[in-house]
């Protein structure tokens, strides 16, 4: 029983001192202090601290630091993005779409969309969004999807998210706009996004909702 109490207060210094480390790392980053901010992240993000590896990705796509690298950028993203980190999985999501740095594959770029949207990142669900409204990477016309992911970045923050609402909300039907407000009301962060919606998809509505 010793031992396990002292492996859990030693597991519980060395999470605190990642803490520590990665919230000295940060502001140092936001401080400009690039340098400081690499000897603090680079530690932890090799030993596997997700946070520590999003924003040494980071250092890398800007050239913070250290020399822009695209590679290493994505490398130390999708390490995160793995590990669940939505920062990191819609940085993956919008390098696989544009192709910087690893094949163009709008499918990949679609899933980690939607990996970060269904955790409330609102630049993930408005990319997602144009992609419904747009039918990009093989997606199916769906304005009612659109509004709702738009809705739902917008209440995020998200400017372009509420501008694309408002001009597809338009072009609507009421009864397509009352689904898409139903839809936004239900959804939690945490839960799957719907694929499809009754109302939004070809003219002939044959569509379906995903299940809850």
């Amino acid at each position: 029983m010793k031992k396990l109490f002292v492996a859990i207060v030693l597991a519980l210094g060395l999470h605190a001192s990642a803490y520590a480390g990665f919230m000295e790392g940060a502001s140092a980053y936001n401080a400009g202090n690039y340098a400081l901010a690499l000897k603090e992240i680079g530690p932890l993000a090799r030993s596997g601290h997700a946070d520590a590896q999003h924003l040494l990705g980071l250092m890398y796509y800007m050239g913070r630091g250290v020399a822009r690298d695209y590679e290493q950028a994505f490398s130390w993203h999708y390490k995160a993005a793995r590990q669940g980190k939505a920062d990191a999985q819609y940085v993956v999501g919008a390098m696989y779409y544009t192709g910087n740095s690893v094949p163009q594959d709008q499918r990949h770029a679609v899933t980690w969309f939607r990996k970060a949207a269904e955790q409330g990142h609102g630049a993930a669900q408005h990319a997602l969004g144009l992609m419904y409204r747009y039918q990009q990477a093989g997606m199916p016309l769906d304005k009612v999807l659109a509004y709702m992911l738009w809705n739902l970045a917008a209440a995020s923050g998200n400017r372009n998210a509420a501008e694309q609402r408002a001009a597809i909300g338009r072009q609507m039907t009421p009864e397509q706009i009352d689904e898409a407000q139903s839809l936004s009301r239900t959804w939690k962060p945490g839960r799957p996004l719907p694929t499809a919606s009754r109302t939004g998809g070809d003219r002939d509505g044959a569509s379906s909702v995903a299940a809850p």
